[in-house]
């Protein structure tokens, strides 16, 4: 408890000297009405319980249990937050802040926990309508995301995860179970988080479950890199589509919510001048963000993608096409990082790489593109959010945008009093919001932005490693505790002063 005070005291010290740029910023005017600020988590990061209450196991549940060395400090998510016992403390450290929104996923194995072949899970349904009641009667919107990452065991061992084609009637029934059971209270829908990194992590870097891949991306017992990524996506995306019709023809019209997705988003830059490397940022952002987009809103893949892949790109049919087409009332973009493309089409260089397939080499770190943080390859370069906010909104017909995650990360190593006056951070988000707003009087068309994370979490390949958290949580005790961005934040959005840290259980 002394050690806890003179962390509090030392944050409340710091607080004090911070330049004042940082301390005095208030420019929550400077985004348009209604706009939404949240922070976000997501069910196997934060909620734990995962045996609680007729749950089945996840593949993240399987595989932190069964792959020793794939995480990197051996840990595992059975207990995480324990968000599941403890939401009601945690929907009181989101009123604190003062946002009006908070993002989260739901547990596709606490819904449906063997898919369409067994019972909806009533204890499931009943633990997120009590989280959303008590959301919306502190007056905070529920911003939810349907996939972020993990699904039922079974279903993965059952179809081969995204790779089969039988995952698409599951995850329809199951987001449409969602849909019967908490639309008419949830106003905004999310469909998959991130599934261009998912799919890449799945089945071409090997590093995320059922962990396929081939050389000269990683050494996985089975697995084919130039293929498997691009199978699953297209399932990704008539997962997607299908869900996005059932929600359009037959819960929108009376729920009157809407729907998108959530694609990670890097703004890359040309290592050079040279014309080769001009290309090969802009070849990345297509593997990278129209990928996806590109079938939602225009009915297939780009052309650079079509050209480099050939007949390991899937076709859509005429009728995949015209379903694909229902499109989305908005687009989630997680954007962390800007890092420079170096084309490795007319230069050799290592293409084993998450941007790999696209003949693309990405760097951040000579020359170095900003500071990095303690996520490899994540580097502070504020200005990148503006011009990637930009690409989306022109290439995309002036679609809605929400800043679905953007956050700074620590080295949990990191001594107790740096983890809590995370000076960083608040510069981190102070910097990034600043470019946002200037993307927003340049009429980019912006409705909301979401801090990643809420609480110190599991962070999935990092384990419990890296912090990026509002609130630092102590795991033995599950004490959270806000840090100084949480203090700024709050002053932020509402104008008070930043005052002295108070513990979350105080």
């Amino acid at each position: 408890m002394a050690a806890a005070a003179t962390c509090i005291a030392v944050v409340a010290l710091a607080l004090a000297v911070l330049e004042p740029g940082a301390r005095g910023l208030d420019r929550r005017a400077d985004f348009p009405p209604g706009f939404l600020f949240g922070a976000a988590t997501s069910s196997y990061q934060v909620e734990g319980a995962y045996l609680d209450d007729n749950k089945s196991l996840s593949n993240w549940d399987v595989y932190t249990h069964t792959q020793p060395g794939k995480i990197m400090d051996g840990r595992n998510a059975d207990i995480a937050d324990d968000h599941y016992h403890r939401y009601m403390d945690d929907v009181e450290i989101v009123h604190d802040l003062g946002v009006n929104s908070y993002r989260f996923s739901i547990s596709w194995a606490r819904i449906v926990p063997r898919g369409r072949l067994g019972e909806v899970n009533s204890a499931g349904i009943a633990f997120y309508n009590r989280l959303i009641d008590a959301l919306l009667k502190k007056g905070i919107q529920p911003f939810v995301t349907l996939n972020h990452f993990d699904m039922p065991h079974e279903l993965e061992t059952r179809y081969g995860g995204w790779l089969g084609a039988g995952i698409r009637e599951e995850f329809e029934y199951y987001t449409d179970v969602c849909f019967r059971a908490f639309g008419d209270r949830v106003r905004f829908w999310t469909t998959f988080n991130e599934p261009n990194l998912l799919v890449k992590f799945q089945f071409m870097l090997g590093k995320h479950p059922p962990n396929r891949c081939s050389p000269p991306f990683g050494s996985c017992s089975s697995g084919d890199s130039r293929r498997e990524p691009y199978v699953a996506a297209h399932n990704v995306l008539l997962s997607h589509a299908a869900a996005v019709r059932n929600y359009r023809t037959n819960y929108q019209p009376e729920q009157g919510g809407s729907i998108g997705i959530v694609i990670a988003m890097k703004w890359y830059e040309p290592l050079t001048n040279s014309t080769e490397d001009v290309r090969a940022a802009r070849r990345a952002r297509s593997f990278e963000v129209d990928w996806f987009l590109d079938p939602i809103f225009f009915g297939d893949y780009p052309r650079e993608m079509r050209e480099m892949l050939s007949s390991d790109l899937p076709n859509f049919t005429s009728e995949e096409k015209k379903l694909l087409l229902n499109k989305v009332d908005f687009i989630g973009l997680n954007h962390y990082t800007t890092i420079y493309a170096k084309d490795c089409i007319y230069s050799p260089c290592d293409v084993g790489t998450y941007e790999g397939n696209a003949l693309v080499y990405a760097t951040g770190g000579n020359p170095q593109i900003g500071k990095p943080t303690a996520v490899g390859g994540y580097y502070v370069v504020p200005e990148g959010i503006e011009p990637a906010v930009m690409y989306v909104n022109h290439r995309y017909k002036n679609a809605t945008i929400y800043i679905t995650e953007n956050g700074y990360s620590q080295h949990s190593s990191t001594n107790m009093v740096d983890l809590m006056s995370d000076v960083e951070r608040v510069n981190y988000l102070k910097d990034y919001l600043t470019y946002l707003s200037s993307a927003v009087r340049k009429g980019a068309n912006v409705g909301g932005y979401f801090v990643w994370s809420l609480v110190d979490n599991f962070e999935w390949l990092f384990g419990y490693t890296v912090r990026f958290g509002l609130y630092h949580v102590d795991f033995d005790t599950q004490v959270r505790t806000p840090r100084m961005s949480a203090n700024w934040y709050r002053a932020f959005l509402t104008g008070d002063e930043v005052h002295e840290p108070r513990r979350a259980d105080s």
